[in-house]
């Protein structure tokens, strides 16, 4: 069976191939600037690339384009052929804490989450909506970012704030990244050959969006980010937490609409307001080189670290594993260096000879006394859409 892994931003699409169950990835790529005066197409397939530019106004468009250009490169005859289509959606709420096939219902409680992501939700309905126009009869399924977080205790995802907030605007912490935490928790006890009930681990996606995570026999008890992906660690463009009386200060003494400051808070803060960059990589070099902005930026972002970490630690009262995914996660071992120097109370040690390695597979990365394991494990979010689609889709197919 083929399915096909849509991942749908504002303006763009990131998509993978997979030949199921054998989970063979057969093509992969990304429709960059839709609605902008020149789209960008980039495929890859084998050992073949194919890209285009090509002014396509939205994800209809997009979608119309990659059809076609599928049998014209002999990857696939068209969507029809298609056994499923597996959606990446950033916010379930409440409502869902686990993969779902997507039908009218889900679709219109996708939609009513909005205001809770509105500029993650919209984008993903656009998907879902262009796909359904183009394929009807090929099943849909919808895998939430926030469905691993919902075994969060009350104490862990309610805020102290008042009740009504709560019960009639659901303002609670919900989590994010919740694919890849739950997909590295499984391959950390795959990895160890340990029952993954006996577990205990932080788990910390690293890249432009960070996120730590708290997981008990592979279920997530704390996590760092909130309502939305703005809480939590610092991130290449997120400033993280920080005092909610920030913004009516910021509105009262420089006039910044409540519009600006969501705008400045996600896209001008974190790495980028305080190094000039969202890169972790070109934060390092402007480091090397002396930058006093990209050096500060480096020590806030392992500073929140480090809190994060030693509070779940303590909160776990065991830590079996800490675990590194991730762009920044996966490929930086001066940030994973700085970050296990500092947790060395909690008896945390690190080979350096490990750490330095940059293999792209699995690997622990501990030293021998090391009282808990540290490992680096590549992220595979795709591949856990595909498995839940077919799974879904094989499910409702079986005769009962």
């Amino acid at each position: 069976m083929k399915i096909l892994v849509l991942n749908s931003g504002s303006s763009s699409l990131k998509f993978k191939l997979y030949l199921m169950p054998e989970r063979k990835l057969l093509a992969e790529g990304m429709i960059a600037r839709i609605g902008e005066e020149e789209s960008e197409i980039r495929l890859l397939y084998g050992d073949q690339s194919f890209d285009e530019k090509v002014k396509l106004a939205n994800h209809h468009e997009a979608l119309e384009r990659l059809e076609a250009l599928l049998p014209r490169l002999k990857i696939l005859g068209n969507f029809a052929k298609l056994g499923a289509v597996g959606h990446r959606v950033v916010h379930g709420g409440e409502a869902f804490a686990e993969s779902v096939r997507i039908d009218g219902e889900v679709r219109e409680t996708i939609r009513r989450l909005i205001p809770l992501a509105p500029l993650h939700n919209p984008a993903n309905l656009e998907g879902i909506d262009a796909f359904k126009v183009l394929a009807p009869g090929v099943p849909q399924v919808a895998v939430f970012d926030t469905a691993f977080h919902q075994t969060m205790p009350p104490e862990a995802y309610r805020y102290a704030i008042p009740k009504a907030w709560y019960r009639r605007y659901h303002v609670r912490r919900y989590g994010f990244h919740g694919i890849s935490h739950a997909y590295v928790s499984r391959q950390l006890a795959r990895l160890t050959a340990r029952p993954i009930e006996t577990l205990n681990a932080v788990t910390l996606h690293l890249g432009n969006g960070a996120s730590a995570c708290a997981v008990v026999g592979g279920r997530s008890v704390e996590t760092s980010m909130g309502l939305t992906p703005l809480e939590g660690l610092v991130m290449g463009t997120r400033s993280g937490d920080l005092d909610p009386a920030i913004l009516p200060y910021m509105h009262r003494q420089a006039g910044l609409s409540f519009p600006e400051l969501e705008r400045e808070l996600n896209r001008e803060s974190g790495l980028k307001g305080l190094g000039g960059s969202n890169d972790m990589r070109e934060i390092q070099k402007r480091m090397a080189a002396g930058e006093e902005g990209a050096k500060l930026a480096f020590e806030v972002f392992v500073h929140r670290l480090l809190k994060y970490v030693g509070a779940y630690a303590v909160m776990l009262g065991r830590l079996d594993a800490l675990v590194f995914t991730g762009g920044i996660g996966e490929h930086s071992p001066e940030v994973r260096a700085a970050l296990c120097e500092r947790l060395g109370i909690l008896g945390i040690v690190l080979d350096a000879e490990a750490n330095a390695v940059d293999s792209g597979a699995p690997e622990p990365i501990h030293a021998p006394e090391s009282r808990s394991e540290i490992w680096v494990i590549p992220t595979d979010e795709e591949g856990v859409i595909a498995e839940e689609s077919y799974r879904i889709v094989s499910e409702n197919d079986s005769p009962k």
